[in-house]
């Protein structure tokens, strides 16, 4: 187990609060904060992360790294900022909208490759509610979080063809045997109402 996967929930309470108030105080000011050094230490190893924003009408924004490249104490503020004002499919947040915003934290464990000998056999390697996807193809590639099939209801083979569309791939790409396919898992913490109480979502 990566330390990733050992967060506590105070943790994520700390790490959720971070992603709101990165994301007041650049559209307050414009300024990228830094964690005070405690935490700074505390977060300070390599870990995929996305932030996801919600609204009463969806999906307000959401944008992260998916591969450990980054420091967690870095990953986490500029993940925050660029789901509120980078997010291609949405404007930018605007500061009076945050206190209709749920802030959500995804932490993500390593992605490992999916390995198979049939296509099919995807259909069994890949759980619904625990699993992200990546899927890789030539020169696209589309991510999509352990939660996003569970808020749809899909199945483990309409996931991935959502992945696949999120990659601009046709639905049936991941039948192909030249695809890489990998999983990961997300540990979620969210606040239950903006601004409110942050829980575990239990996966």
């Amino acid at each position: 187990m990566s330390r990733d996967t050992q967060l506590s929930d105070s943790d994520g309470v700390v790490l959720v609060k971070t992603a709101r108030k990165a994301v007041t105080e650049f559209l307050s000011n414009g300024n990228r904060m830094k964690l005070e050094s405690d935490l700074e230490e505390k977060f300070s190893f390599n870990s995929g992360v996305f932030v996801t924003l919600n609204n009463p009408d969806g999906l307000r924004g959401c944008i992260g790294f998916p591969m450990p490249e980054k420091k967690l104490s870095h990953a986490i503020i500029e993940g925050a900022i660029a789901a509120a004002t980078e997010d291609p499919r949405f404007p930018s947040v605007k500061t009076n909208e945050l206190n209709d915003i749920v802030f959500e934290v995804t932490v993500l464990t390593p992605p490992i490759v999916v390995d198979v000998s049939d296509p099919m056999e995807y259909l069994e390697k890949i759980k619904v509610g625990r699993d992200g996807l990546i899927i890789r193809h030539s020169f696209s590639s589309g991510l999509l979080l352990p939660q996003v099939p569970v808020e749809y209801g899909w199945n483990v083979e309409e996931f991935l063809q959502h992945t696949c569309e999120k990659a601009g791939l046709s639905r049936d790409t991941w039948k192909n045997e030249s695809v890489k396919i990998e999983k990961f898992e997300g540990i979620i913490f969210k606040e239950e109402t903006p601004n409110g109480v942050i829980v575990r979502e239990e996966t």
